[in-house]
């Protein structure tokens, strides 16, 4: 069923899109992993032909798929291609592994539908092109799901105590908290490793809810979960230390910074309140008012089934299920509401409070966070309408219809291009078209070649400061001596409780 969310990707040719560099970086990543290098932070041909750590800042994590993918045979353009189908449809699974622990097969179905077909996902697909924030999105449910079956397991602590004399139960629990950690700092660490900003932006949800879970936890696992929950963010951070380290303590040697404000100031594009309802579907540009070239609805569908999940939580039930789960519904809603109050230009104070905020640019970013909430709580109207014998499956029936039929239409491209690889890959396409789309990897004071004339000729020689690997390799190292030490400290404290 998600099919028709990449069926434009098996078209012949290519369409365009704002950030339409993909390719060239496939392309490069590809290059560089075929020399032997891993991690691969430099590119031979961006930046006009001298080369730039484009991969040392901008998160690598869809484009060491592409280079996979090349690695097996496929030219650019197809690996391209393949990367971004992957992308999408690791949302819908993820989704639907997290959503059914709450409402079963079915709701996991709806959940997984709704998160694929969210409007904010086309946009970020065929509009902007944004590759690295679809695949972020996509390990979203991931690092949820992780956090909440540490939590489920560890009530195997609690529930018999004579059962728990049983070593092999207690082995089992231990396997099982163990494992689901993993999952979740998997999920972590692919939000870093897919897009640093959306990583930024989910991290304080993700440690509301581990503190939430913590807190309403038995006081006799409590610490264990506590430390659980600390460990595997810490090996979440640590599996992608590699990355997000030399970025934060390199970044001064780069034009990074320059992406903040201009006409990437936050100030400019919050969303009025009217176009999260409606908004004309475009190819176009953000800008300030009302009058985006964009969309930025969140989806109807989306808005109306959250709204009747939350209203039909408040009607008294005697169904089981519904009770135990009501209050992940109730929090999933209020990350829905927050999430949108980031897009208005009403939450203006706090952005102008935290600084760190501005390296969103673009308070609308917030749209991927309200349809992560609003299709995780499109999953549970399977088990609250089923109170009214009201049978499951023609109610998934019906959303899956409804969802498709509406949405459909927004996973397409503008146009096609029937342009052949050669096109993005050639000597011009990769030293000048996409250089110029993308430069603020260069250092300060490169001075950017007027026209075409001025790009490098042949390879460019790279200088290496060594002492700086030296001492970032160092860091990195300390880390992990100290994620492991962390981690014999929580399993003697396991093993004492």
């Amino acid at each position: 069923l998600s099919f028709w969310a990449i069926k434009p990707l098996f078209i012949s040719g290519f369409f365009p899109m704002h950030d339409d560099t993909q390719v060239a970086r496939v392309f490069e990543m590809g290059k560089v992993l075929r020399n032997g290098v891993f991690p691969v932070r430099i590119v031979p041909d961006l930046g006009y032909g001298f080369g730039y750590p484009i991969f040392n800042f901008y998160a690598p994590l869809a484009y060491y798929i592409g280079g996979i993918f090349m690695l097996l045979g496929f030219d650019a353009l197809v690996a391209t291609k393949m990367t971004m189908a992957l992308g999408i449809v690791l949302a819908s699974v993820f989704m639907y592994l997290l959503a059914k622990e709450f409402f079963g097969k079915l709701g996991g179905i709806i959940s997984g539908l709704f998160y694929v077909y969210a409007p904010y996902h086309a946009l970020d697909i065929y509009v902007r092109g944004d590759v690295a924030e679809f695949w972020a999105y996509a390990f979203i449910p991931l690092a949820f799901l992780g956090i909440y079956k540490v939590f489920e397991n560890s009530k195997l602590k609690t529930q018999n105590s004579k059962l728990l004399a049983s070593l092999k139960l207690r082995r089992s629990g231990q396997f099982k908290i163990q494992k689901f950690g993993v999952v979740g700092a998997l999920g972590f660490a692919g939000i870093i490793l897919s897009h640093n900003l959306t990583a930024l932006m989910v991290v304080p949800f993700l440690i509301v809810f581990g503190l939430i879970l913590i807190i309403f936890s038995k006081k006799e696992v409590r610490i264990l979960y506590t430390l659980y929950f600390i460990l595997y963010t810490f090996l979440g951070l640590t599996l992608s230390a590699f990355y997000w380290i030399p970025a934060i303590l390199e970044m001064k040697y780069t034009n990074v910074l320059s992406q903040i404000g201009g006409g990437a100031d936050f100030r400019d594009h919050f969303v009025c309140i009217s176009q999260l309802w409606d908004s004309l579907w475009g190819f176009g540009g953000s800008v300030a008012g009302c009058i985006d070239g964009l969309s930025f609805k969140i989806g109807k569908l989306h808005i109306i089934v959250s709204l009747i999940a939350i209203a039909l939580v408040f009607i008294a039930t005697r169904n089981k299920n519904y009770n135990s789960y009501k209050y992940y519904i109730l929090l999933a809603f209020s990350g829905f509401v927050i999430s949108i109050f980031f897009t208005l230009e009403i939450s203006k104070p706090i952005w102008e409070t935290i600084p760190v905020m501005a390296f969103f640019q673009y308070p609308w970013r917030f749209l991927l966070l309200a349809s992560f909430f609003s299709s995780l709580i499109a999953g549970s109207l399977v088990l609250l309408l089923s109170q009214f014998k009201v049978k499951p499956f023609l109610i998934a029936l019906l959303l899956v219809f409804i969802l498709l039929f509406f949405n459909i239409k927004l996973f397409n491209p503008q146009t096609i291009l029937h342009k052949p690889v050669a096109d993005y890959t050639s000597e011009y396409a990769l030293k000048w078209t996409a250089s110029k789309i993308s430069d603020e990897y260069l250092s300060p004071n490169f001075k950017k070649p007027k026209n075409e004339k001025g790009i490098a000729k042949g390879e460019a020689n790279i200088k290496v400061d060594e002492t700086n690997i030296e001492k970032i390799s160092n860091m990195v190292s300390l880390i992990g001596l100290l994620a492991i030490a962390l981690g014999i400290v929580s399993k003697r404290k396991a093993k004492d409780e």
